[in-house]
């Protein structure tokens, strides 16, 4: 049987109110937070990057190659 490593929502919840994950209050950076898409800091307006996911440098890199390509063909 395989062990659940997603951690509680009491951590979740606790990375999420730390400043010190927070850049500029604005930009999300947690190495033991391993997901991608966070919530934002105020929850209700969606989500965010977590930087420190090593596979955060690829969606930046496909979301601005997808914003230049439609800035081209609009």
């Amino acid at each position: 049987m395989e062990k659940n490593n997603e951690p509680s929502k009491q951590t979740k919840d606790k990375w999420h109110k730390d400043p010190s994950n927070w850049i500029w209050g604005v930009f999300y950076f947690n190495k033991e937070d391993q997901r991608l898409f966070p919530p934002k800091r105020i929850k209700e307006l969606g989500w965010t990057i977590n930087f420190a996911n090593p596979n955060a440098i690829f969606i930046v890199l496909i979301l601005i190659a997808i914003a230049l390509v439609l800035k081209k063909y609009i």
